[in-house]
């Protein structure tokens, strides 16, 4: 398994792990491209389906390694659904701990003092 995504592995490994979680969970969806990002101010990542861009805030280099993975399948399973239909929520859902992520969120947002809009909804 490919080693935890944190604040020494820079982009690559942010973007060889969620290619590794494609294969597992997403049937090898692909984006063009996954990176840290600083301005994620409000969100704990985004994706853009259009470009097919995922950004991951620099916040969550310091969750645990399923957080991360949780939030990765999350904004590669827009890359099927762009909306949170019943149909995305299959797709990401594949990923076991989605609703852990959710809850983990939560409480990583209230300790941080941050009011976060999250898409990591808990199901």
């Amino acid at each position: 398994m490919t080693q935890r995504p944190s604040i020494n592995s820079g982009d690559a490994g942010l973007e060889a792990r969620a290619a590794t979680l494609a294969e597992l969970y997403l049937d090898g969806v692909q984006a063009s491209s996954v990176r840290w990002s600083n301005s994620q101010r409000r969100r704990w990542a985004s994706c853009s389906p259009d470009t097919r861009e995922i950004r991951v805030s620099t916040r969550l280099q310091q969750c645990p390694e399923w957080v991360i993975d949780a939030v990765l399948v999350h904004e590669l399973a827009h890359l099927h659904e762009a909306d949170h239909s019943a149909a995305f929520h299959e797709w990401a859902n594949r990923h076991p701990r989605q609703g852990e992520c959710a809850l983990y969120l939560e409480g990583y947002a209230l300790g941080l003092g941050l009011r976060i809009e999250s898409d990591v909804e808990i199901d």
